[in-house]
């Protein structure tokens, strides 16, 4: 009969079957490993999404805010990534990023807005 080893550390096994680790510390790291690759492109995206996220809250204390463009790069603000967009009744585009968001106005500008009906709802499904 063959021998069944770990995994990850290639430890033999012993008592179930369809054991496949010989710990948990072994399973963790083992699937760690494998998801890594995957998961960073996510992980990637979802960092500059939080970054661009704190960079509007911050601006924008009051919820109605008049910034420039080179205000928002200084920042590390980057307009590849949003979570929505909003199109008004006036055809103007709304970008968020959550319940941030802004429109861009002429000379480089941006008018900032917090949606606070995004938030509201948030809160109350959970």
């Amino acid at each position: 009969m063959k021998t069944r080893t770990c995994l990850e550390c290639g430890e033999p096994l012993q008592g179930r079957i369809d054991r496949k680790f010989c710990c948990d510390a072994c399973r963790v790291s083992y699937n760690n490993r494998i998801y890594r690759k995957e998961n960073l492109f996510i992980h990637k995206i979802n960092k500059q999404l939080k970054h661009n996220r704190n960079i509007l809250k911050s601006l924008n204390p009051s919820g109605k805010a008049k910034v420039s463009k080179e205000e928002l790069l200084k920042k590390g603000f980057s307009f590849n990534f949003f979570t929505h967009q909003l199109k008004t009744s006036r055809g103007q585009t709304y970008f968020f990023v959550y319940e941030y968001g802004y429109l861009p106005l002429e000379n480089d500008m941006f008018f900032l807005v917090k949606n606070t009906k995004i938030a509201e709802e948030e809160l109350a499904s959970k």
